[in-house]
């Protein structure tokens, strides 16, 4: 092997990494991404730290305090049982972001993977997909995770695979038309005559590609996540009691909202908080990584 043949990895490496401290410079200059990054940031602290910020049990009933207002003691009041509301919004982000990490990678990936395949394949391995993926699509997203959901039960993992189902067709169909998009180019052509077999021109080649309209759709889509993952809360869908979680904290605190406002408000910031967070994001990476947007 020559030099410079050997010198080829070096530089591909040295230019990616070039290209992530601009992706980062850039990102960083957004003044709407920072804020998303900074507010997701301290979401996920929140969810690691929980037992540590913390400032009770978020379990433990006190029926004495029951609906107390937000205090010194209580900073954010207690619940109709008398539970710290603040330790449960803490504790509550956990099942939050447990769904957002479990979504946002799984989801994009099988999507990816679908919709490449698809492309690539064309014919009736496209049509079958691309028809189930409509199938999907004509049901309203929170819907249809609501009817998987009360046919496999309540419960977080049932809630994970429903909201996964309801949430892959849109990214299939963007690595779709991205394939499609690419597979006619001239590199992809020189590809096929150096020898590549299709499976390579697909992971080494369009695949990566498809890559950054992916991400950008997935940090914009998670905050339909978290929304979708609190209604299955509010409707009794999602984790089981007595389990914090901001979408069922809602739905217990309906009853009190007129007069006891705070046992709904504050779970209802924190899911405001989270979705403006992941839509800041979202909108900054695009600006970074969708080179439409250049």
């Amino acid at each position: 092997m020559t030099a410079a043949a050997e010198a080829v990895p070096g530089s591909n490496l040295a230019a990616r990494i070039a290209a992530w401290r601009e992706t980062a410079r850039t990102l960083a200059g957004n003044r709407a991404a920072l804020a998303g990054v900074v507010i997701v940031l301290v979401l996920a602290l929140m969810a690691l730290m929980a037992p540590l910020l913390a400032p009770a049990d978020p379990d433990v009933q006190n029926l004495a305090q029951r609906l107390a207002p937000p205090s010194a003691h209580h900073l954010l009041g207690t619940d109709e049982l008398g539970r710290d509301i603040l330790s449960r919004i803490l504790f509550g982000s956990r099942a939050t972001l447990a769904v957002v990490a479990a979504i946002g990678l799984s989801v994009p990936a099988a999507g990816l993977a679908i919709g490449c395949l698809a492309g690539m394949s064309g014919g009736f391995v496209d049509l079958v997909l691309m028809r189930t993926a409509d199938v999907f699509l004509a049901f309203p997203r929170l819907i249809l995770a609501l009817a998987l959901v009360a046919a496999m039960g309540p419960g977080l993992s049932h809630a994970l695979i429903a909201i996964g189902l309801a949430a892959w067709p849109p990214y299939a169909r963007l690595a779709r038309a991205e394939t499609l998009a690419l597979r006619g180019r001239d590199f992809i052509a020189a590809a096929r005559l150096g020898g590549a077999s299709p499976a390579r021109i697909l992971v080494h080649h369009i695949a990566p590609l498809c890559l950054p309209s992916l991400v950008v759709r997935a940090s914009l889509d998670m905050a339909g996540v978290i929304l979708t993952a609190a209604g299955l809360g509010f409707l009794g869908l999602g984790v089981a009691p007595p389990t914090a979680e901001w979408g069922a904290m809602i739905a217990a605190g309906r009853r009190f909202v007129l007069e006891q406002w705070w046992v709904a408000a504050a779970p209802g910031v924190a899911i405001a908080v989270a979705t403006l967070g992941f839509n800041l994001l979202g909108e900054g990476l695009r600006d970074v990584l969708d080179p439409r947007q250049r």
